[in-house]
């Protein structure tokens, strides 16, 4: 017999258990079904693996996971952070990552979700992909070289994916250090750059140029664009060789402000500032003719003298260029590529300029956007001298090597990035005349503006200075 009071305390302790185990019970019944309800609710998503990005052909590729065909679009959204780094146009052209502002041919730059069947060896094929695009700026793999990767089930929203960081890193070292990083990257991606292009690849069949002037060939002694290498012979030299500097070249429209007004040279104007230099005895030289001088003692002429134009006005190629022709000098025209690329009416267009490539002048780089140089990252001017340099020689089969800085502004960064690019030398707005062969990317010029008359001319291309 239990003693009364342990069975009063059992009696009262029984409701207590049963409530706890009810409401035990009751939980566990409610977890299950909420349970069910979710996975009714919600389809199972299979884990997606990390991938690198994938680049697609016309962002639409088929081929094989596993066995089993499966087609793939995706879409990208480029970003880039905008205080380093420069806009990214789309342009028409198939140019490598440097010259369009996208991998080449206009590829798409995709990181899709990858199924849980894609094994390791299909998300690794995206990174080699990258890898082909830059090697080879100017064409696409076919698009049987597309990773089993790019098979996969695509993402169902866009993934924005930084372009930049697929890029190597292009630090410029000295000279003395070695070879030049930049270059390295150039000899890698576009192997024929150092054979000199045919003739025949300036132009074909060049059309009548503007006035139908009477055109004489160049002499013989002309070299060809860039068709020799500036290797120094050890020896420093100065040369005193007034590098001319022009703008527009026509009559300034009425409301035309100041500046437009300053640098407008008119036809007849620059008519009789050639006329004056041949009968003083001046040669108009090519900037590749002074080079050589400069660096391995190349003869000049008595009085020689370099016509340069920035900018690329279109009214160049309908002035400048017959006045030239006719009277059998050449000029260097230093050319902004993205205005020519997005065929703004008041610049060159390639077939302009092929013509005159054609016709003995010489096309050159002033840069990308007319965009100052001076204090910007190595990246922005690595994107301004590959750029320009891509789309000038994939428009004109001949590689630019000479640049004149937008604006005149530059500095030491801005010239180790542009030699590293395989440029030879650098032109500034600094007036002068005497250059010197240790100093090539400071190259000084004679500004001529819509007031200077050909007595004054004359009287600044004798100046010692």
């Amino acid at each position: 017999m239990m003693p009364d009071r342990l069975r009063t305390r059992l009696r009262l302790m029984l409701p207590y258990a049963a409530f706890v185990l009810l409401a035990l019970a009751l939980g566990g019944v409610l977890s299950i079904s909420a349970r069910a309800v979710q996975a009714k609710q919600q389809p199972a998503v299979r884990p997606a693996p990390t991938a690198q990005p994938t680049l697609l052909l016309d962002s639409t590729a088929s081929s094989t996971v596993n066995g089993e065909a499966r087609a793939a679009k995706a879409t990208a959204t480029p970003t880039a952070d905008l205080a380093q780094r420069p806009p990214i146009p789309a342009l028409p052209t198939g140019r490598s990552i440097f010259a369009a502002g996208v991998a080449a041919r206009g590829v798409a730059e995709a990181a899709g979700t990858q199924a849980a069947q894609a094994n390791a060896d299909a998300a690794n094929g995206d990174v080699e992909i990258a890898r082909t695009a830059l090697r080879s700026p100017l064409a696409m793999p076919p698009a049987a070289a597309l990773s089993a990767a790019t098979a996969s089930e695509a993402a169902a929203q866009p993934t924005e994916v930084d372009i930049w960081s697929i890029l190597p890193t292009l630090t410029p070292t000295p000279p003395a250090a070695g070879p030049a990083p930049i270059a390295q990257l150039l000899t890698e991606l576009l192997p024929d750059a150092a054979q000199p292009a045919p003739d025949a690849a300036l132009a074909p069949a060049p059309a009548e140029s503007a006035q139908n002037a009477e055109e004489q060939p160049l002499p013989a002694a002309m070299p060809a664009a860039h068709n020799w290498e500036p290797t120094p012979d050890g020896v420093a030299r100065t040369a005193q060789v007034p590098i001319l500097m022009y703008h527009y070249l026509s009559t300034p429209p009425a409301d035309a402000n100041i500046y437009r007004q300053d640098l407008s040279v008119s036809p007849e104007l620059f008519a009789a500032h050639l006329d004056a230099m041949l009968d003083n005895g001046y040669t108009a030289i090519s900037l590749d003719q002074l080079l050589a001088h400069l660096t391995q003692g190349a003869e000049l002429p008595v009085k020689p003298v370099v016509i340069t134009f920035d900018d690329g006005y279109r009214d160049n190629y309908e002035n400048a260029f017959p006045l030239l022709r006719q009277r059998n000098m050449t000029a260097t025209f230093f050319v902004v590529t993205d205005f020519v690329d997005g065929q703004l009416p008041d610049y060159f267009t390639w077939d302009m300029l092929r013509e005159m490539a054609a016709g003995g002048m010489s096309i050159e780089s002033h840069g990308r956007n007319h965009v100052s140089l001076r204090g910007k990252d190595d990246d922005y001017l690595v994107w301004q001298a590959l750029g320009s340099t891509e789309t000038i020689e994939h428009e004109l089969g001949v590689r630019p090597r000479f640049v004149s800085y937008p604006a005149g502004e530059y500095d030491d960064n801005t010239i180790n990035i542009f030699r590293s690019a395989n440029y030879w030398a650098g032109l500034t707005t600094v007036q002068g005349a005497t250059h010197s062969s240790e100093d090539l990317f400071r190259l000084t010029r004679v500004r001529v503006r819509g007031t200077t008359t050909p007595e004054e001319l004359l009287r600044l291309l004798a100046l010692d200075w």
